[in-house]
Parts: structure tokens; sequence; C-alpha cells
């Protein structure tokens, strides 16, 4: 009996991987992982936004638009409660990305306004924090990178046969991904020219006419 229950088990092992099971719990880590890192990224740009508010307002105060739309859009991140089951509700990941999008925005704005203020540009705390979200910002664009990859390789092995009869058996269905057009927007940094307009050219002066000869 026990020999039986060992062969079934073998035959059960063998048939599930030939049907590529091994191969989806693999790519499913790898979002999961891809994923955790992404969440870790914008959670430590979302730290560094208070601070930052913080040290902008000291030298721009009356720039309250701008500095709301920060603290609006971080309070909206704070908001959406990111769990690893978020890609798999496409509704609630399209959320979750355009309460990013809509942080990434304000913050380029809030960039933009600073050209403004020589003397803040100047302050070390405001230079340490904005090198710090330079660096948090090229980390999400290569974490998002990664999650982009690994989703779609998730999603070709759920999608393809014979992998597909598996997935469809034991409930594994496409995960949510980021849009993969939208990367090279996100990590370009936003082109800010304060210098004035060239002043117009003076117009030529008129030519006199010559006087008619005298008779």
């Amino acid at each position: 009996m026990h020999f039986v229950r060992v062969a079934v088990l073998a035959l059960l092992t063998l048939l599930l991987s030939g049907c590529g099971y091994n191969q989806i719990q693999i790519n499913d880590e790898s979002v999961s992982a891809a994923w955790s890192e992404v969440l870790n990224q914008y959670k430590r740009r979302a730290d560094l936004v208070p601070n930052l508010v913080q040290v902008v307002q000291g030298y721009a105060a009356h720039e309250k638009d701008v500095l709301t739309q920060v603290t609006q859009a971080r309070a909206s991140v704070a908001g959406i409660k990111a769990t690893p089951e978020l890609v798999n509700d496409p509704a609630a990941f399209a959320k979750f990305q355009q309460a990013q999008g809509e942080m990434s925005s304000a913050l380029a704005r809030l960039m933009v306004v600073v050209e403004n203020y020589p003397n803040l540009k100047a302050d070390a705390q405001f230079r340490d924090l904005q090198a710090q979200l330079e660096g948090t910002e090229n980390r999400i664009t290569v974490a998002r990178k990664r999650y982009i990859e690994s989703v779609q390789n998730y999603n070709v092995g759920v999608r393809t046969f014979p992998n597909n009869l598996t997935a469809m058996v034991f409930g594994y269905k496409t995960k949510a991904n980021f849009a993969v057009e939208d990367e090279k927007a996100i990590s370009t940094p936003p082109t800010v020219n304060f210098q004035k307009p060239a002043a117009p050219a003076a117009a030529p002066a008129p030519v006199p006419l010559p006087k008619p000869a005298a008779n």
C-alpha cells in the first residue's frame, strides 16, 4: 500500500512537472519578489516627501498650491493598501498606478518651482533630499522594469499550451502590469528652461527716398 502511494505521488509529480506546474510556481515567485521591490522603492519615495515639503516651505511658503498637491498626492498613495494580492486585481492595480503617477507629477511640478529659489537650491538639507529623491526615482524605474519583465514571463506561461491547462486547473490567472509604453516618459525628467526669451531684433531704419531733381 505504501509503495502504491509513493508511486502515485511520483506519477503526479511527473505529470505536473510536464504540464508546467513547477515553472508557474517559479514565475509566480519571481513576480512576488519584483512587486515587493516596487513597493519598497515607492515607500522610500513617500517617506522623503514630508521632509522635502517642510524644507521647501521654509523658503517658498507662498507656493501653497504646489505644496498642497504634493501633500495630497502622498495622502492618496498612503490610502491605498498595497498588498501582494494587488497584482491579481486589475482595477485595484490601475488605481495604485494612477496614484503613483499623480505623486510623480506633483513632485515634478515641485522641482520646477524650486528653480525659482536659488537660496533653497543651495540649502544643504534640500540638496541631500533632492539627491535621495533622484536616486529613489532611478530605483523605481529599475524596479518597475523588472516587474514588467517578470509579469510578462508569468502571463505568457499561464496563457500558452500546455501550461494554460495547468493554470486553469489550479486557478492561476494573468496578473496586472504597468504599461510598457509609459516607462520612457516616467524615467525622463521634465525639461525646464527659465531663460528669458531673446528680445526681438530692432526693425531696420527706413531708407530715405531720393529728393526730386530741381527744375
